[in-house]
């Protein structure tokens, strides 16, 4: 259920409504607005709970939640989540761009990577320093090692750190380092590891899993919420099909289909929804296009000499002319990059 508090209830009055409502057994989410302050009461239904609550002076009404994802849920909170780091903003008609290396693999790589993405207008430093990997002879990056480069390349640039974090023992250790913690598509469903994030107050990217249905896929990111962490943010990275020319699939669709049934703000990776670096940049205009709140692009300065994910890099010239491409498409829309 959703307990619409009246237009200008105070915050106790706002705690007094959780109060009652953890007193019968459920669990209080305060989601604060412009206007409005609303408490999702989330747990199993019980007769006369709604009655209850209605009959509260500072309570406006209270709707039923009809989405299995009760917090992620328009129902729940109608005005976009616009999160911030540093210069990085995604959602409410500013577009984020992060920017970066598949992985971290020296100082002078990710230096060099942090200055040109920078240059080129974006506000967030991707790079992995736990990288998972299909192979396990495969480079694994470069650990702690990994995340301090990241954090010496936040001291020279300003732009957000995003990384992966793989389990929930990491946790605490990157959120030493990173501004946003990147759940990648394999963990999607890592429930432990979503809800230690969870736990924390920094920005989680969580990437769609390559075969996760959309409801899927907010179920998980409710797992998030759940814990109190409202600073989600949903990644298309593109899906498993039939199709073979093209890394993965990548549904631009899930944009607006997402945007008529979460508040959450939406990000596209067309790097990984492609794997061919010369489909990235027409991505890119596309996703801003069909609505996206922001993009995670892979560049690296050399991607002939990457030590993963090289084909689908971007050098920094072209991540510089895509990024001019999508300012327009941006411009035309009435948004901001």
């Amino acid at each position: 259920m959703i307990v619409v508090m009246k237009k200008g209830s105070s915050p106790e009055a706002v705690q007094r409504m959780v109060g009652r409502i953890e007193a019968m057994g459920l669990k209080a989410h305060v989601i604060i607005g412009t206007e409005r302050t609303v408490v999702a009461a989330i747990g199993e239904k019980r007769d006369g709970e709604r009655e209850t609550l209605e009959s509260c002076e500072e309570v406006e009404k209270v709707v039923p939640i009809l989405a299995p994802y009760k917090v992620a849920s328009l129902e729940a909170k109608r005005e976009p989540t616009v999160v911030e780091a540093l210069d990085l903003k995604i959602g409410g008609g500013a577009i984020g761009v992060i920017a970066g290396p598949c992985s971290v693999e020296s100082e002078e790589q990710i230096l060099a990577s942090a200055r040109q993405v920078r240059a080129a207008g974006a506000k967030g430093l991707r790079g992995g320093a736990f990288k998972p990997r299909t192979s396990p002879y495969a480079f694994q990056g470069l650990k702690e090692e990994g995340l301090k480069l990241l954090a010496a390349a936040r001291d020279a640039t300003g732009l957000a750190i995003v990384t992966e974090v793989m389990t929930p023992h990491h946790v605490e250790l990157v959120c030493e380092y990173a501004d946003v913690l990147q759940i990648g598509a394999r963990n999607m469903q890592n429930y432990h590891l979503l809800q230690a994030v969870g736990e924390t107050d920094k920005i989680v990217l969580l990437k769609r899993g390559p075969s996760a249905t959309m409801e899927e896929f907010l179920l998980a990111a409710e797992y998030i919420l759940d814990q109190g962490n409202q600073r989600v943010v949903l990644c298309e990275r593109g899906v498993r099909t039939f199709e073979t020319h093209t890394r993965f699939t990548l549904p631009l669709a899930s944009v607006p289909y997402l945007q008529e049934r979460t508040h959450l703000p939406i990000v596209v990776d067309p790097s990984h929804g492609t794997g061919i670096a010369s489909l990235v940049p027409p991505m890119c205009a596309a996703s801003i296009a069909a609505g996206a709140d922001g993009l995670i692009v892979e560049v690296h300065p050399d991607p002939s000499r990457a030590m993963s994910d090289g084909a689908q890099s971007l050098t920094p010239d072209a991540f510089s002319q895509a990024m001019e491409q999508c300012r327009k498409v941006a411009a035309a829309l009435g948004r901001t990059m």
